[in-house]
């Protein structure tokens, strides 16, 4: 009888610890900011105009987007305006890539490009992406920025893993992209 009581005491004693930890997690979880921003910059030796050329037409991201060669079977859909304020891009592929859509809502050629980004799956969200090339001499430096809203789970999972880490580092890539391309 006392064995079956002392374990029932360690069990008891364990969900509650764990039950604590879970608890502190959310806690702490609550704490994280409601907005995130991730960005990264690069200077090309190029022009403001020939690099804006790449990012304000929905056709020519193939040509530098990280994620567009993560699905060779990747389906893209254009319409509204061919490139510029009020062009679309929806794309649907893989789990890599998921399902979204773009929509270019602000374009200040050579300065400024802002572009409603909005994910379907593999989880939803509703994100900005702002590209912002800023004349330096003979080269530019690029901007690449997504911010938006942190529901909680998204804080939840921030506290595992960095977001800043992963979708930074596909940020550098595409602007490395970008530089092969507008340094040519």
């Amino acid at each position: 009888m006392f064995f079956l009581s002392s374990a029932l005491g360690i069990i008891v004693s364990i969900v509650i610890v764990i039950a604590v930890i879970v608890a502190a997690v959310l806690i702490f979880a609550a704490t994280r900011p409601d907005d995130f921003r991730i960005q990264r910059s690069a200077t090309i030796k190029a022009p403001p105009d020939k690099i804006f050329g790449f990012i304000n037409d929905f056709h020519k991201w193939s040509t530098w987007s990280p994620w567009e060669k993560l699905d060779p079977n990747l389906k893209r859909t254009y319409s509204g305006a061919e490139k510029g304020l009020g062009a679309i891009y929806e794309w649907e592929g893989n789990k890599k890539v998921g399902q979204g859509r773009m929509e270019i809502t602000q374009a200040s050629p050579p300065q400024k490009l802002v572009i409603k980004l909005d994910f379907i799956r593999p989880f939803s969200a509703n994100n900005t992406a702002e590209y912002t090339l800023e004349s330096q001499g003979d080269s530019t430096t690029i901007t690449w920025a997504m911010l938006g809203k942190q529901p909680f789970m998204f804080k939840v999972m921030s506290l595992f893993m960095s977001m800043d880490k992963m979708v930074g580092k596909d940020f550098e890539a595409g602007l490395a992209n970008l530089k092969g391309l507008a340094e040519k």
